[in-house]
Order: C-alpha cells, then structure tokens, then sequence
C-alpha cells in the first residue's frame, strides 16, 4: 500500500463492506479476539477499532477488572504516589469505541469451525470466542525462584515488578526496616520488564533512606554484566550522588532465596543478607504464548514475530504484542503501546488484502526518575531494518535524544507525558 493515511480515511468514510468481502471466512465482518487488557492489549483493541471506522469487531478479554500501571510504581514503593493513582478502567474502550469487553482467562486457542478462523477457550466459559484473527498481549510471566532451604520448592518473593498488592507490600517493608538496615534489590538478565526500572528503584530507595534511614544501604545483585539501560544515568548516580549507600554487583544472579530469613544465594554460591529483600524473578512470555509454543526456538523465553505486524512466525493469524513478543525494541509501556498501533495497523491493511507498513516505526520515552523530584529522560525512534528483520534505534529516519542532567522540570515533564501515554491507550 503505497499511502496509508488515504486507506485508513477511506475506512473510517464507511468501508464496512469492502473489508467484509475480504475477510472471507467471517460471516458478517471481520473478528479479533485480543488477549489481556494491558499497555498493549487496550491499545490495539482501541486503535483496530478507530482505524477501521469501527468495521472490525473487537473482543478484549481481561481477568482483571481494571489495569494497574507499572509505570511509576516505584514512586509507590517509596510512598510519593498512591497505587490507586495508577488505575486505568476499560470504560472508555467499550462506551467510545464498542470494544466488546469479556472478563475471563484464556486456557486455549484453537482452529475454528472454517479453514483460517480461531476458537479462543476461556476458562470459566463452556462456549469458545470465533475469530479471524487473534492478538495474544498477556504480559510476562515470572519464573520460580528456588527456596535456599529446599531447592525443591519455590520461594515466596516480593518483586513488585506487577504493580498492586506487592508494591503496597514492599513499601510497608521498606517503611518498617531500621535505620542502619540494607534494603537487597537483585535485577534477572535481560530482556526483562522495563530495562532501566530495577535501578530506577535502587536510586529511588537510595534517596528515600538517605532522608529517613540514616547508615542504611542498598545492594544491587545484577545478574547482567553491567547495567542494561540508561548506564551513564545510573552509573553516575550509583558512582557519585549515592556513592556512599548504593553497592552495585554486576554478573551476581540470585538463584536461591530464604524469605523468612532474609537471605539469599548467588551463582557463586555467596549467602547475603538483607533486612528487606526485593528478588525480581527471571521473566518470559505470558502462559498462553507458552502453550501454544508460539517462543523462539533458540531462547524458549519469548515469542518469535515478525516486527513488521507482530505476526507470529509460528502461527499465521495469531499475534503478539507487548512484553510477551520477542523482538529488538524495549519491553515496556510506551512500547507496548507502540507495538500494538503497528499491529493494528497491519491487521487493518490485512483485512483489506493490502501487506503491512514496510517500514514500521516506533517511538519509545523513557523518563528515569533518580531522586526525590528529579528524573533523566531519553527518547529513541526504532526503525524496521529490511536487512536485519529488526527494529533499529537511529536506523534511517530514525534518532535519540536525552537529557543532559535529571532534573526537577523533567521530572514534572514526567506526570505529563504518562498521563497522555495512558489516555492515549485507555480513553
């Protein structure tokens, strides 16, 4: 398609029928089933919905009756925002654009009833959801952490790297160590959820204790060789302001935790102890990209895609979006975001017989905030590169910007940027 603006204007003028002639196994008009109702799942669903003039019917199917943010839930932890603050409804997805919402988990996907078409099984539902496309956006599942005590077992950690409860947790932990305390912070090896929150967290601690806790610590156990985002932010941060409270251990993965007594083992079999410990678990894709065994081959951790339209390389008509897709570009919000437009950009050109944008973009902000009322912010544009069958940051058209120092204005230029990012996918 050489100029899509013209084709999607023409959609929303009333193309209903044009669409439905090519969606030839769909009975009436064209029908996608999108699975979890985060960053990326509302906004595909919303964004399917506008961009084809409300000619494709959208269910969202959701287990929670509401998305709780993970951005900005590390001002949670350190009690400079409220969880209730990061609650977004799917109100406005189903009055705005008749996003048909079905609260319920997904235990399989399967051919339907006509060549091309999905069943998609909820659990609590005997009647299976037809389609013609799916899009699968169920976020990262954690892996089990092994209990110091009895390998056999999985420990009981607190990541708080799913904002609600344990975030609510972890700040009532943090609130209650002693001064003179250290507060054990370990970081899984890459790709995780939001490259650059783990530190953002330490330097948010760091600065809470210097004010509350005096002679606390934070150790950051780092599974990774050195830090994965925003490394001369943070190493400046770690190396210079926090210097005398932050310990940072590159290449220390956590393998084994003791809860109730607050230690832990690393790789290299050294026991640390902390008066609070906050253990991120290694992440891979949500369960259902896992049974479906849509992962890629060689990392079993996420799926394989193409990043063109998120199509998945294992399942023609099924699609992954978000932090469960594997691809070059960032696991978190903004991408999430990002992602799923280029998705329903491509599903729309689909239905319409018409191949994907060939050469997507995405735009990914990252504000980190590094103390109390300060934050950096960086800001790359991916590209997809036809010779790598990547998206590319600075590829072409494409670039980076950041901030020279953090500071107060952006940090502030922070709260607006996340309250337009969430209206933009949820209202």
């Amino acid at each position: 398609m050489t100029n899509r603006r013209d084709f999607l204007a023409s959609l929303a003028a009333g193309s209903l029928a044009a669409m439905a002639s090519t969606a030839a196994h769909s009975a009436t008009r064209p029908r996608v089933v999108v699975v979890g109702g985060g960053m990326a799942g509302a906004t595909v669903a919303k964004y399917l919905r506008l961009w084809s003039g409300k000619a494709i019917a959208v269910t969202l199917i959701e287990k929670e009756i509401r998305y709780t943010s993970n951005i900005l839930s590390n001002l949670v932890v350190t009690g400079q925002r409220s969880l209730s603050t990061l609650y977004f409804g799917y109100d406005g997805l189903m009055s705005k654009y008749g996003v048909r919402l079905v609260r319920g988990t997904v235990e399989a996907v399967t051919p339907g009833s006509v060549d091309g078409t999905w069943q998609v099984r909820l659990a609590n539902s005997p009647r299976p959801i037809e389609c013609d496309r799916v899009v699968l956006a169920p976020g990262v599942r954690f892996d089990p952490v092994a209990d110091l005590n009895d390998p056999t077992r999985a420990a009981p950690v607190v990541h708080a790297w799913q904002a609600g409860p344990d975030t609510e947790l972890l700040r009532q932990r943090l609130a209650g160590m002693p001064s003179g305390g250290t507060f054990l912070l370990s970081i899984p090896r890459a790709p995780y959820r939001c490259a650059s929150a783990p530190y953002e967290r330490a330097c948010l601690v760091a600065d809470l204790l210097r004010r509350n806790k005096p002679g606390s610590k934070v150790v950051v156990l780092d599974a990774n060789p050195g830090i994965v985002a925003e490394s001369n932010a943070y190493a400046d941060a770690f190396s210079e302001r926090y210097a005398d409270i932050v310990e940072h251990r590159p290449d220390t993965a956590v393998v084994a935790v003791d809860a109730e007594r607050g230690r832990v083992r690393t790789a290299q079999g050294e026991v640390v102890r902390a008066d609070v410990l906050n253990v991120i678990p290694p992440q891979r894709a949500g369960a259902i990209v896992q049974a479906l065994g849509l992962t890629d081959a060689d990392d079993q951790r996420f799926a394989a895609v193409d990043p063109r339209n998120f199509e998945s390389n294992v399942l023609p008509g099924v699609h992954v979006i978000g932090d469960s897709s594997g691809t070059t570009l960032p696991k978190a919000g903004h991408i999430g975001n990002q992602s799923a437009k280029i998705c329903a950009a491509a599903i729309v050109n689909a239905f319409n017989a018409e191949p994907p944008e060939p050469w997507p973009t995405a735009n990914h902000a990252c504000y980190a905030p590094i103390g109390s009322g300060q934050a950096a912010w960086r800001n790359d544009v991916y590209r997809y590169d036809a010779q790598t069958g990547n998206m590319v940051a600075g590829n072409g058209a494409a670039g980076s910007a950041k901030a020279a120092e953090p500071s107060a204005q952006v940090f502030a230029e922070m709260t607006t940027w996340f309250r337009t990012l969430m209206t933009d996918t949820f209202a």
